[in-house]
């Protein structure tokens, strides 16, 4: 039992080591370069498990993720001639493993610092032909965009690439921070304006539309209520028809009542008529009865 043990465990602790250095593991984020001898014989590898030749052959790994760079404050002069104080970050990343190393030797602070500069410089160009108003307010992100364009154009070979360049805080000189700040409200000033204004607008074009529909629903409510009233008095003049037409003589005694009432209802009003007048017609016909009987 001893002499298996001392021959199968050297035996495995050696197979151990061999696919230990035999063997290596590219992650998803990652790129891998293959050396030997200081040469690059292989750059291109999927994630997962590779095998090299042990003791000849090296393997570095490099992160393909999106890395941050910030920037110390920088002073840029406008083409005002006003100096302002910016700093910004960087986000960047490796896009090419075989000449990032040809042209860093791997290490990432050659290569941020290398990126830093020709952000810089190409800011400079950038921000010498705008005013600081347009510096501070206006269309940053086109501007900055030419930076990220310049800047990849000259770093092409350097294997990564810039993603976004990113404008932290600008610091105005005291010379021209009230004038700027004045500038910024006025600004802000006349967006609102023209918000209230366009609001305004839009309330008239509501109340005008609701009025105008008003106006719809009341000429159709008329027009209906004549329809139902000019039906009713057709109704009733019908009604009154056929009862005039079943006894002429009850039609005329309802009639003259209903003049009688409208007469006499006013109160106060005097009335000088003829006994003979035929609206006394039905007075003398009762009293002509009581007589008679």
């Amino acid at each position: 039992m001893n002499i298996i043990n001392r021959v199968v465990l050297p035996i495995v602790v050696i197979g151990v080591f061999l696919f230990a250095t035999a063997t290596f593991e590219v992650k998803q984020y990652q790129s891998a370069l293959e050396f030997r001898l200081g040469e690059i014989v292989q750059d291109k590898f999927d994630p997962g498990l590779h095998f090299k030749l042990p003791f000849i052959n090296t393997v570095k790994l490099f992160d393909r993720r999106v890395l941050t760079m910030t920037s110390q404050p920088e002073r840029f002069l406008t083409s005002e001639k006003k100096n302002l104080i910016i700093d910004y970050y960087i986000k960047w990343q490796i896009v090419n493993a075989a000449d990032f190393y040809r042209s860093t030797r791997g290490d990432e602070r050659i290569a941020m610092n290398r990126m830093d500069q020709i952000v810089r410089d190409a800011m400079k160009s950038q921000i010498s032909s705008l005013t600081v108003n347009e510096v501070v307010s206006g269309d940053r992100d086109l501007f900055m965009k030419t930076v990220i364009d310049t800047t990849n154009r000259d770093i092409k070979g350097l294997g990564v690439k810039i993603s976004d360049v990113r404008i932290m805080q600008i610091e105005l000189p005291k010379e021209v921070r009230q004038s700027v700040y004045a500038r910024m409200e006025k600004e802000r000033s006349a967006v609102a304006q023209s918000i209230r204004s366009r609001g305004e607008e839009q309330a008239k074009k509501i109340t005008s539309a609701a009025d105008r529909e008003r106006v719809v629903i009341l000429a159709e409510a008329d027009r209906q209520a004549a329809e139902i009233r000019g039906a009713g008095d057709a109704a009733a003049a019908a009604t009154y028809a056929k009862a005039y037409g079943q006894d002429p003589k009850f039609f005329e005694f309802d009639r003259s009542l209903q003049a009688y009432k409208k007469a006499f209802d006013q109160g106060g009003d005097t009335f000088v008529l003829n006994p003979d007048s035929p609206f006394f017609k039905y007075f003398r016909d009762s009293q002509e009865s009581n007589v008679k009987h």
